[in-house]
């Protein structure tokens, strides 16, 4: 059974006839069956998103026009909802058009809307649901947010985080803090040393959204947080793999400032030998075999991160770069190690190859230190096309 599949699954007919139970428990006049009727129809045509949009249309068409009286019937929805089995991983899903409703008809209304939001959010995550009021009410939502990052439900202080990201996945782009993300930093920083896991991913993930287009903001944050308290100096283990979340991306784009955030050397002193490919020509499906020699001309022990990129040519002739984890290791004083790896090239689903020459280079705490072309061909023998 695909993801794809599951996920639509999480708004098929069990979460209507549960969306409409827990109306009618909030609001006894509800039409349990029409609104049934209404959402059931061509539902299973629909995909995911598609499903959300119909359900709230759906129960738009069996509540109150005014949006102040059937907010108040949303904030009672919880008191009685059917949160479904818990071994289902999709069953908060029925809640989504539920919490949704507010970003469609509640836009007019944004401190009622607000406040829904933060009731239910514990339902599903309005996530999804904040980022209109963030655009059109930004100033309205930063003060919502300043109260909210000391809220006792995690779920709360979640949304700050979560709904505020540049670049949330699924959900709608937040362009002003594309642009600048620097009304976002002192309620991350107060979040960053939360005590829920879920948070600290959350805070983590913004600031990884961060850095893909405020890079030098996103490395200054770091910076900061790892100076610790004022009072002690001290950098909790939390904040610690915070800032290695939230640096992924920049460390696979080799920025060099971001190693030492992690432990890393900066400006390591060592010697790479000559790269040795098993073959400098290989086929679609084969590994490229590559070693060399590592040699310390530091009097002090190093910490490394060798990675490895392949430049994979485009279909117009130009090489792409892809950067691979290899390893992370200390090199003592003086010391010299072989290193070697094997790298699959096989047909992916994600990936076009073409054949002609690519690139491999090694790179050691996000600087390149050697790099040599090899030919790939991916022609396929006739037996297998």
């Amino acid at each position: 059974m695909s993801d794809q599949f599951l996920m639509k699954d999480g708004l098929g007919e069990t979460a209507v006839l549960r969306i409409a139970s827990g109306m009618q428990a909030a609001w006894p006049a509800f039409d349990v069956k029409g609104f049934e009727q209404t959402a059931l129809r061509g539902i299973r045509d629909l995909g995911l998103k598609q499903r959300v949009n119909h359900l709230v249309s759906a129960l738009n068409q069996h509540l109150p026009d005014d949006f102040v009286k059937t907010a108040d019937i949303l904030r009672r929805a919880p008191n009685n909802w059917d949160f479904g089995d818990p071994t289902d991983p999709i069953r908060s899903f029925a809640s989504w058009p539920v919490i949704d409703y507010a970003a469609t008809y509640g836009l007019e209304h944004p401190e009622v809307s607000l406040d829904l939001l933060k009731h239910l959010t514990h339902m599903f995550s309005a996530e999804f649901a904040i980022r209109p009021f963030i655009l059109r009410y930004p100033e309205l939502c930063l003060a919502a947010f300043e109260t909210w990052v000391d809220d006792s439900n995690h779920q709360v202080r979640r949304l700050v985080s979560e709904g505020s990201r540049p670049r949330l996945p699924w959900g709608m782009r937040l362009p002003p803090y594309c642009d600048d993300p620097t009304p976002l930093i002192p309620l991350l920083t107060r979040l960053n040393n939360d005590p829920s896991d879920y948070v600290r991913r959350s805070v983590a993930n913004s600031l990884n959204d961060i850095s893909k287009d405020n890079p030098d903001i996103a490395v200054e944050v770091c910076q900061y947080w790892l100076r610790g308290t004022q009072a002690t100096n001290e950098v909790s283990a939390d904040t610690k793999w915070i800032v290695r979340h939230a640096m992924r991306s920049l460390i696979k784009s080799g920025r060099a400032d971001v190693f030492p955030l992690l432990g890393f050397t900066a400006n390591p002193k060592l010697e790479l030998g000559d790269v040795k490919l098993s073959s400098s020509k290989i086929k679609l499906g084969e590994a490229l075999a590559f070693e060399t020699q590592i040699h310390s001309k530091s009097k002090s022990t190093q910490h490394l991160a060798i990675d490895f990129v392949i430049h994979h040519r485009k279909a117009n002739g130009s090489l792409s770069p892809k950067v691979f984890k290899w390893k992370e290791m200390d090199l003592k004083p003086g010391q010299s190690l072989a290193i070697s790896k094997k790298h699959a090239i096989r047909k992916i689903n994600t990936r076009a190859y073409y054949s002609g020459q690519h690139q491999l280079d090694i790179v050691i705490n996000g600087k390149t230190y050697r790099n040599i072309a090899f030919d790939l061909n991916c022609e396929l023998p006739p037996d297998t096309r």
